[in-house]
């Protein structure tokens, strides 16, 4: 079975990715930001120990076994956060598995991060999924509770059900007909967050937005799930209407998408910011039926390998920066050919 961010889901050409994930503490032991060299230790020992009754096949690595690639690597399929890498005075882990859509984060802002992951939009059966991996957990491990505020964690808040949402848009011909910036607060009015995955702006390199619940207590898992699929499936609507405008002008967008995907197939070097936006438009022209050189399956393994520490890993070598534009080149080229 190939990794779930090389598979294609419901509404992907618009929906890259959803996001369930649950955030836990173990009763007896401070937050982490209080908990010492050796608690940290305890609560890794502590998750350790039930790995082989979780089952599905997880693994644990502890986080100072992976190289600085690796861990980065992680960073850019979104399976961990940045700021997870970012503070090695804490002793952290990962439980994860071969197809990568389970995720736990161990010891990063809560003693437990538990995620599951999906291409397309598929946040219905991601919680349960995750509901069903918390309840088995829960069961061999205490959590922290209280019969007022729910689940208890180290920001107030994440208490509650301490379940977030959220969802990877591709949103370029909103972008391109200058309609993003009111998408953008409508989102935001609605009490969801949305932030560039590549910036903050509408000028993000790669067109990709995450749209993210806020809410965690007074709400339930489920009402957190159909708040947000309600609202993407919203912009869902208002991305093709935007691509359907855009292919009224057939020549002007044909000739777009094929400058971009002349660039991509032929240029000597490129670098990571050029790369997301040349794909951008790209995967656009794919998902529109213009580019017919390209499928799905392509434009999802070009979207993984170019990216920087995965292109590494995916040559089995390090590369300076000048270096990994030309083979971040050769690779595409590579992927184009095969």
């Amino acid at each position: 079975m190939s990794n779930w961010y090389l598979q294609n889901g419901k509404d992907s050409d618009v929906v890259v990715s959803s996001r369930v994930r649950i955030a836990r503490n173990l009763n007896g032991f401070k937050f982490l930001n209080k908990c010492s060299k050796e608690e940290q230790e305890q609560i890794l020992q502590s998750i350790k120990e039930v790995v082989p009754s979780i089952g599905y096949g997880l693994k644990f690595v502890n986080l100072e076994d992976l190289d600085n690639v690796t861990k980065v690597s992680l960073v850019e399929k979104n399976l961990i956060s940045p700021e997870f890498i970012s503070n090695n005075k804490i002793k952290k882990a990962i439980l994860i598995n071969d197809e990568e859509n389970i995720c736990m984060m161990i010891n990063e802002e809560d003693h437990i991060k538990l995620q599951v992951f999906s291409s397309g939009q598929e946040l219905e059966n991601l919680m349960n999924l995750v509901i069903e991996l918390d309840e088995k957990i829960g069961e061999m491990l205490n959590y922290s509770y209280s019969k007022n505020f729910g689940y208890l964690t180290e920001s107030p808040v994440n208490i509650g059900t301490g379940m977030r949402a959220s969802v990877i848009v591709h949103l370029p011909a909103l972008t391109l007909t200058g309609n993003l910036s009111k998408i953008l607060r409508i989102i935001n009015n609605m009490g969801m967050s949305i932030k560039g995955v590549y910036g903050e702006t509408s000028q993000n390199a790669g067109d990709l937005y995450q749209i993210s619940s806020n809410q965690t207590i007074g709400v339930t898992e489920k009402e957190i799930v159909s708040n947000v699929k309600s609202i993407t499936e919203k912009v869902v609507e208002q991305e093709r209407l935007a691509r359907k405008y855009l292919c009224k002008n057939q020549i002007e967008i044909e000739d777009r998408v094929y400058r971009a995907y002349g660039i991509l197939s032929n240029a000597l070097k490129i670098s990571s910011d050029e790369c997301k936006r040349l794909l951008s438009e790209v995967k656009l022209g794919t998902d529109l039926g213009i580019i017919k050189e390209l499928d799905d399956s392509k434009v999802k393994k070009l979207e993984t390998y170019t990216k920087s520490a995965n292109l590494q890993k995916y040559l089995g070598k390090t590369f300076d920066g000048y270096e990994r534009e030309i083979k971040r080149a050769e690779v595409i080229k590579q992927i184009l050919c095969n």
